[in-house]
């Protein structure tokens, strides 16, 4: 411990420089993580804020939810036999505001459940940022598609799905609006294992986010990115610290001569490792959460306590495999030889 942090001090701009490297990569793999759950939630925030269950939809469907139509015989007897089970459909549409602009929005319905707002015949709960958009409670919304009117009966926080806002409405204005009778989905909370049903498929919550429009493309392509940058983390360990322990053959060549163990010569390297780590990280998660209070309120950043957690663990991870895998060099230093080719 002693001797590398000797080295430290002795070297301060060799390990500022990598201190600094790992301090950016680690802070864009946060700030990209905390865009990817962002996106992730303005997609589907109203089917992940859902516990665990199974979504049923009809097979003839072809994994696509909102070309199912679950027949009311079918729906009535899994309501009857499952329990907490709610019928559901959701489709994208507009509503009209009272200065006849129209505000895209995702319409939701549902038979009685505990899981969604319970709204009345011609009530509307919206998203609350919709009140962004200068709509309040009890403000008059139409749809050209709706013999009816609506009036706002209050927000719900962070319901969005496919990027919009959700507008939950009565199931009888719903059947109304898209003049059928069929809801398009039956989500059963807290069934591990789906069931058989006849003219049904069964999607666990995960599998059924990967059914939405964009969301698999979406989340794959920056999650890639931030396991390529986890992986170029890694690479600039090994080599930095390759490139040092090269330079250091003489050195290590005389502390064997003198007795001091190999393994010892690896605390040392992992000592370093772990400190110049474990401070870019500190800064990195600090400026990300510093990031995450300035960002514009209309930028789809989240990124939890759980996801920091998880990503620094991996960065260290992957900086001890990475200065590991660089001091292999060490246990073949022969100390005659090291010290006949000099400390560079």
């Amino acid at each position: 411990m002693n001797i590398a942090w000797k080295e430290i001090k002795k070297n301060k701009v060799r390990f500022l420089i990598l201190g600094s490297i790992i301090f950016l990569v680690s802070f864009l793999t946060f700030i990209i993580s905390g865009l990817a759950n962002g996106l992730s939630q303005d997609n589907a925030a109203l089917i992940k804020d859902l516990p665990d269950g199974q979504f049923y939809m009809s097979t003839a469907a072809d994994e696509t939810y909102n070309l199912s139509k679950i027949e009311s015989p079918i729906q009535d007897n899994m309501l009857n036999e499952k329990k907490d089970a709610v019928a559901l459909s959701i489709q994208m549409g507009f509503l009209n505001d009272q200065n006849g602009k129209q505000q895209s929005v995702a319409f939701v319905a549902s038979t009685d459940s505990k899981l969604f707002e319970h709204v009345k015949d011609g009530e509307v709960i919206l998203d609350r940022s919709m009140k962004e958009k200068g709509i309040k409670v009890g403000d008059v919304l139409t749809n050209n598609q709706f013999s009816g009117k609506w009036i706002v009966k209050g927000f719900a926080d962070d319901k969005k799905f496919s990027h919009a806002p959700v507008a939950f409405v009565n199931i009888e204005n719903y059947k109304d609006m898209y003049r059928t009778d069929a809801m398009q989905l039956v989500f059963v909370p807290g069934e591990e294992k789906a069931q058989a049903a006849a003219g049904l498929q069964a999607f666990s919550k995960k599998e059924f986010l990967h059914t939405i429009p964009s969301y698999s493309a979406e989340q794959m392509s920056l999650n890639m990115i931030v396991w390529f940058l986890v992986v170029i983390s890694g690479m600039l360990f090994a080599i930095f610290f390759y490139m040092m322990n090269v330079q250091k053959i003489g050195l290590y060549g005389i502390l064997k001569a003198i007795g001091v163990k190999t393994s010892t010569l690896f605390k040392m390297m992992w000592t370093q490792m772990l400190f110049i780590t474990v401070l870019a990280l500190s800064l990195s998660v600090a400026f990300s959460q510093g990031f995450k209070m300035i960002s514009p309120d209309g930028m789809p950043f989240h990124l939890t306590l759980e996801t920091t957690l998880q990503l620094s663990v991996i960065f260290l991870v992957i900086g001890f495999i990475g200065a590991t895998l660089s001091g292999v060099q060490i246990k073949k230093v022969e100390p005659l030889q090291a010290i006949q080719q000099g400390e560079v």
